[in-house]
Order: C-alpha cells, then structure tokens, then sequence
C-alpha cells in the first residue's frame, strides 16, 4: 500500500486493501494464547470508508468473538449502541474494530485484559486499519485502546485527565472515551456521564467537516 492510496484509490482498491488485512488478521498465529481463536475482523466491522472509527479492547467472549461483531451481543454492546443513538450515529455509518483482534480467556475461561504482547502484536493490524478506512475521527473505549494508539502515532495523553476532550491526534481528531461495560459504568463512569462524553464524539465530527485552520483553533 503507498502513502498515495487514500487519495488517489478509488473504493474498490480500499475495499481490496481491506480485504487482504481481515485474510491476514485470520492467519495470524502471533498470540500463543490466542491460537484456538480467530479475529473479529470483517465486512461487518462496518463502513469503510466511516468518518468515525471506534477502538475498543478486544472482543467479548459473549459478544464479540460470539457473534464476529465488535461490541454486540452482551451487555456492553447494548450499552454502546444505546450512547451511539444519544448523538444520532447507526451502527451502518461507523467503523468499530478491537486494540486486540481476539478475545483473551483466563484459565477459566473468562475474559481478561489482553497483555502489554497481546496489544503489540495486533498494533500492525490496527495501523493498517486506520490507514484503510482513514476516518477523520478516532473514538477509543477504555485504556487499553488509547495506550494501543501510541504504536500507532505517539500521543501523552491519559483517560483520566483526557477523557471526553477532543485532541489533534495524527492529522485527525481523538476522543478518548471510557469502556461502555457493566463493570466501568458501576466502579469508574456511570450513565449520566458516559452520555455526555458521547456529545464530544459529535462534537468532533462537526470540526472535522471544517477546514484545517478553523479546527485547530476550535479544538482543545
């Protein structure tokens, strides 16, 4: 892929690029841990050619990595989609992906954090992701993905000192956002303020349709 495919590639050479990073995403063999699973990686992640691209963790192992769509099928699914709808935006106009493309299992077979490695071997995939789809707004949920994107494009900031802001980020605009879970909204985010940081995902959509200089002025 050259530094001259967004702009100069029409939507079917997009579309190839695509196609060819989900077939790598699912020969991937990186994680030792993950090997018995498969990416959450497809058509169904969403447009793309989105103007907004989420980011979460990894997929759930009720949700995502259950039904092969990003945030769906469990709770926090229904939780991000109900955040999604208090600012106007469909499921069909954005694209959603995961910091790790598989989901990361105890012992016992629970969820958990994917590790530090797990994050590192996929920062290729998320890369060439952001590249593809080159959304002018990137949304990540939870730590996990902003930390994700420093091997991305470095930035300093934290989720919590930063949450909610809209920030120049790699020549597009980043919110970071906390994680739509059950558990983050009981112990970290509840409702009420999880609902009012989705209005600066709106927010940000609305600088990046202006040109450069009025947006960067505006953005803080």
């Amino acid at each position: 892929m050259t530094a001259d495919f967004k702009k100069d590639s029409p939507a079917d050479a997009r579309r190839a690029a695509f196609d060819a990073l989900v077939a790598e995403a699912a020969a991937c063999r990186r994680c030792p841990a993950m090997c018995g699973r498969s990416a959450v990686l497809s058509e169904r992640n969403g447009r793309v050619c989105a103007r907004v691209m989420f980011v979460g963790e990894a997929p759930g192992r009720q949700g995502g990595d259950r039904t092969r769509v990003p945030f769906s099928g469990d709770q926090s699914g229904r939780n991000f989609s109900r955040y999604l709808a208090s600012i106007g935006l469909r499921r069909e106009e954005i694209f959603i992906t995961n910091a790790a493309l598989c989901n990361p299992r105890a012992e016992s077979g629970a969820n958990r954090r994917p590790t530090r490695r797990e994050v590192a071997n996929c920062s290729e995939f998320l890369r060439r992701q952001i590249q593809t789809v080159d959304p002018r707004v990137v949304v990540t949920l939870g730590a996990v993905s902003l930390d994700a994107l420093r091997a991305v494009e470095y930035h300093r900031l934290s989720l919590k000192e930063n949450v909610g802001q809209v920030q120049e980020w790699g020549g597009r605009l980043l919110v970071p956002l906390y994680h739509p879970s059950p558990q983050v909204l009981a112990s970290h985010r509840r409702e009420a303020a999880q609902l009012a940081d989705y209005k600066s995902v709106a927010r940000a959509l609305g600088l990046a349709a202006k040109p450069d200089g009025a947006r960067r002025r505006e953005v803080k």
